[in-house]
């Protein structure tokens, strides 16, 4: 089923053939599938909710995913519903009372990352209005420029951990699985899982390709891509 190495990469309807049949028939991959929140849908989106969805996803990265799942209400209680200007200006007292919140994973490090992000979602929302409509209007065409600014501008952002937060967050977008990474490879699309800028820019392309050849966003072409594999 895999292209040879250097090869030209499949037509998405080849892909999605194979993701079909190994789910037992294209209705069963459909219901697989996620559908993304609209523009306007991601605008209504307050901004305490980007920062909790970013604060998540960066305790939950090396963590046991159920463990803050469970902790959450301890959470949203210990870092003020995730206000972004109440956090923003957390203090060493602040500090102190959260390593001291048996509510909550004590991570030092994670804690003060949330703080830099909520000073992060203040900045897009200074710039922008608020940081549902960056995220919104940022065009799915250019995701990986999304994906550097969020490991750039925001604190534990990178890798997995943004491409999820914003899926999440139901922003159309890819995250790049190993399932995922696995069927770039094959289709000669990058050599291993992308991370450089060479990379990712080809990712970014090959995406940009299904996604004109398939009528579809980038979360159905990243889902189908995982369930190839």
């Amino acid at each position: 089923m895999q292209s040879e190495k250097g090869s030209e990469m499949r037509h998405f309807d080849e892909i999605y053939d194979i993701a079909a049949h190994r789910k037992g028939g294209p209705d069963a991959l459909e219901a697989l599938l996620s559908t993304p929140r609209s523009k306007a849908e991601l605008r209504a989106i307050p901004d305490d909710r980007w920062l909790s969805e970013m604060a998540r996803c960066l305790f939950q990265a090396g963590f046991n995913w159920k463990v803050i799942n469970a902790k959450w209400p301890g959470f949203e209680a210990g870092f003020d519903g995730f206000d972004p200007a109440r956090v923003g200006f957390y203090h060493d007292d602040d500090i102190d009372r959260l390593l001291s919140d048996r509510d909550i994973v004590r991570n030092g490090a994670k804690i003060a990352a949330v703080i830099a992000n909520a000073r992060f979602v203040l900045d897009l929302a200074a710039k922008h209005g608020s940081a549902a409509a960056f995220f919104a209007e940022w065009p799915g065409a250019d995701h990986i420029g999304l994906l550097q600014l969020l490991s750039k501008s925001g604190a534990r952002l990178g890798g997995t951990t943004g491409q999820r937060m914003l899926r999440n967050m139901g922003k159309d977008g890819f995250i790049l699985s190993p399932d995922v990474s696995a069927r770039l490879v094959a289709e000669g699309v990058v050599d291993k899982p992308p991370t450089s800028k060479r990379d990712m820019a080809a990712t970014q392309a090959a995406f940009n390709t299904w996604a004109e050849q398939s009528g579809r966003g980038l979360t159905q072409i990243s889902q189908v891509l995982a369930y190839s594999v």
